[in-house]
């Protein structure tokens, strides 16, 4: 006899508030995806998407629009504080004496495109930043940007949970290496230099977290980052979820910043193989060496490809649980269903692929099916992939999502790749996809991978649908979105989104149709001081969240008793 499922789905972990920035502006308000898709946008559209990058910039959205455009996505080098043309390095020799010498030259790099910051924006110049590295400068812009966007003010938010029902879950994967962390800090010697007392500190992997709580929350909650080199992000959301579904925490801050654009990480990248040079790509182009190189094309996922495009990123999202939600009148971008990790077992080499995102594919897939139901699998989800553009990851992916489209019965598999326009922050590869994902429920558009004019023979494609060009989707019908992401040593991690559409509906279900109405009401007012925000910003009168030495904490301000713990400042308590 058949027995009912006795399957019970998980409490939502709403997606609340986002901001950031990358290679195509500014994150919230969807300001970064609408640059992605900005050919099949109307005027007014398009004219707010440049009103929003001029403000970066310091161009004028009107009279400077080409300059806007060119100076966005993936492009060649020019908003970086070093020359890729004349990269110094000692060159050893031996002098006449036949003593081993060493001599300062210079050399032009190999790699010649990258996604960069939109051209002239510079995160230092936002607020006070004292020799903070790129990645922090960028992690202050961005989770300014996301706390900004909830349309609710930090300080009233907090007065609503404990002190310790408030996490930040962040860092990068290669830590802070330009001069001001610790590039800097191991080039002193050789360069002349005197160490400063900042740079070791300030490079460690895990600071974008506690600048976050330092200097923009002022949090005393949970802290802490997991690193899984290019599925970072996810390894991070995992946490955040982790924290929400246990009561734990009622509002995480989770995200990643990544500012890996210095000469030696693109040397070292670029050693392993795995960039792909101006020289690759001439070839990939049959160009000579007089012509010009299609860098706007470097990173083509799915196609004729020859390495990936670095790029860098910071990108954060405020979670909270439904409850919290419902009784601030949040705004509900979308929720995180659920994520999974798993590592490759025996490899032959630690970079290439293995089995386990055979694994955390199949899991998130399966899971999805539980809670939504086999049509919103079958015929209601899409897929951001990796989309490195490797010739490897084009092969091995591709197998993936064919193998899994067979086993449950998926015809038509919508697969889009966003690296093909931003470029590969490493850990902050995922969060840019969970952007972009938010983006297309709003806009009804799911960003192609414009740049691969066709797929490569190698590629797999049975039952899948790779999206070369900008489609038109149905947010309505589609309730899934799966965010997939391949790390070196056998990172693998893929998570399983669901749409703010969708997720409303559930939200509404578990409530009365009073209380669903108040939460109405309360969402039309934040909704309005978060565009209030985006207006304000899009005419340059807001700055990045930056308390440096406001309302310090000292042991005097802790009030014990045996039952708890209570901070001057917090309406709750901590209770022990």
């Amino acid at each position: 006899m058949h027995q009912p499922s006795t399957y019970q789905r998980p409490s939502l972990a709403i997606i609340a508030g986002f901001g950031g920035i990358n290679s195509a502006g500014r994150s919230s308000a969807h300001h970064a995806f609408n640059r992605v898709i900005y050919d099949v946008l109307n005027r007014q559209q398009q004219a707010r998407t440049r009103q929003a990058l001029a403000e970066l910039m310091s161009l004028d959205a009107d009279n400077d629009s080409e300059a806007i455009l060119a100076g966005t996505l993936i492009r060649p080098w020019d908003n970086v504080s070093w020359n890729p043309n004349a990269v110094p390095f000692h060159q050893p020799f031996e002098d006449e004496h036949g003593n081993a010498c060493l001599r300062i030259q210079h050399k032009r790099l190999a790699v010649q495109s990258a996604g960069q910051l939109p051209k002239g924006f510079d995160p230092a110049t936002r607020y006070p930043a004292r020799h903070h590295p790129r990645g922090l400068q960028m992690t202050i812009y961005g989770a300014s940007d996301a706390i900004a966007s909830l349309g609710v003010e930090w300080s009233v938010l907090r007065q609503h949970v404990r002190p310790d029902q408030i996490a930040v879950y962040a860092g990068s994967a290669m830590g802070q290496l330009d001069p001001c962390g610790h590039g800097g800090m191991l080039q002193a010697a050789l360069a002349g230099k005197r160490v400063t007392s900042k740079q070791c500190a300030l490079g460690l992997s895990e600071m974008p977290a506690d600048f976050i709580n330092a200097y923009v929350l002022g949090s005393v909650g949970a802290t802490g980052s997991s690193v899984g080199a290019c599925a970072t992000f996810l390894y991070n959301l995992k946490t955040a979820l982790d924290d929400l579904r246990s009561g734990r925490r009622r509002v995480v801050i989770v995200g990643n910043a990544e500012a890996p654009l210095t000469p030696e990480i693109v040397e070292g990248y670029h050693a392993m193989t795995a960039l792909v040079s101006e020289q690759k790509l001439r070839e990939l182009d049959q160009v000579d060496a007089t012509a010009a190189v299609d860098f706007r094309r470097a990173s083509r996922p799915f196609g004729e490809n020859a390495g990936f495009t670095l790029s860098e990123s910071a990108q954060f999202f405020v979670l909270t649980d439904s409850a919290l939600a419902l009784e601030l009148g949040l705004t509900v971008h979308g929720s995180v269903g659920d994520v999974f990790v798993h590592a490759d077992g025996y490899k032959k080499s630690i970079s290439n692929p293995g089995v386990g995102n055979y694994l955390t594919m199949a899991k998130a897939m399966a899971e999805a099916k539980r809670w939504l139901g086999d049509e919103a699998l079958t015929s209601g989800s899409y897929v951001h992939a990796h989309g490195s553009s490797t010739p490897q990851n084009r092969v091995t992916e591709s197998h993936i999502y064919q193998q899994l489209a067979d086993t449950f019965d998926i015809n038509h598999w919508r697969i889009t790749a966003i690296k093909a326009h931003l470029g590969h922050p490493l850990s902050t590869a995922s969060a840019d996809q969970l952007t972009m994902a938010l983006g297309s429920w709003h806009s009804d558009i799911i960003p192609g991978i414009t740049t691969t004019e066709e797929l490569a023979a190698d590629v797999y494609r049975k039952k899948l649908h790779y999206v070369l060009q900008h489609e038109n989707m149905n947010a309505e019908q589609t309730p899934l979105c799966f965010i997939n992401s391949k790390g070196f040593g056998g990172n693998n991690a893929s998570a399983f989104i669901i749409s703010p559409q969708k997720t409303q509906q559930i939200m509404k279900d578990d409530v009365s149709i009073q209380n669903w109405h108040q939460y109405l009401d309360r969402n039309q007012q934040v909704r309005e001081i978060s565009q209030n925000y985006d207006n304000n910003t899009l005419a340059g009168k807001s700055e990045p969240i930056y308390q440096f030495g406001n309302d310090l904490l000292e042991p005097q301000d802790l009030q014990f008793s045996p039952q708890e713990v209570r901070i001057n400042g917090w309406q709750h308590g901590i209770p022990l």
